[in-house]
């Protein structure tokens, strides 16, 4: 996988992405940060959407992080090839990049410690697709 990420959030994320960036960094990923740039109160989709486009441009990954998970995944699954997978544990994680061949991991700030959500994005950055059987579902998702 791409040693490039994209990471947004929203206001409820914002912590969240600051300790994410942190340890990415440190384990020797490029990050790119999208915002949102403070707690101040903004719109989720304004920071997904960028997000969602640069992973397709460039074929990286991304982390995408509001309060619920929902809003954020929803914004930027309305692009063409991205598959963003709303994960709270460490083990829908792997199984979002194993199964469903996730380009982005969405993370519900506010219904997740900062330990369970480093664990994820690791484990989300860490794990490879499997392929076979999975990718002919992977194939079946996009709308005709």
């Amino acid at each position: 996988m791409n040693r490039k990420i994209a990471i947004g959030c929203d206001h409820a994320g914002y912590q969240l992405k600051g300790l994410i960036i942190n340890k990415l960094k440190k384990e020797g990923y490029e990050v790119v940060d999208f915002g949102c740039p403070s707690e101040e109160s903004i719109d989720y989709p304004d920071y997904a959407h960028p997000v969602a486009k640069i992973i397709k441009e460039e074929e990286i990954t991304g982390v995408l992080i509001c309060g619920s998970g929902n809003g954020i995944s929803m914004s930027a699954n309305k692009h063409k090839e991205i598959r963003c997978a709303l994960c709270w544990t460490e083990e829908i994680a792997i199984l979002a990049r194993q199964h469903n061949d996730a380009n982005i991991i969405a993370l519900p700030a506010r219904f997740i410690s900062n330990e369970v959500a480093l664990k994820a994005v690791h484990s989300f950055l860490s794990t490879a697709f499997e392929g076979g059987r999975h990718q002919r579902r992977v194939n079946k998702i996009a709308c005709v």
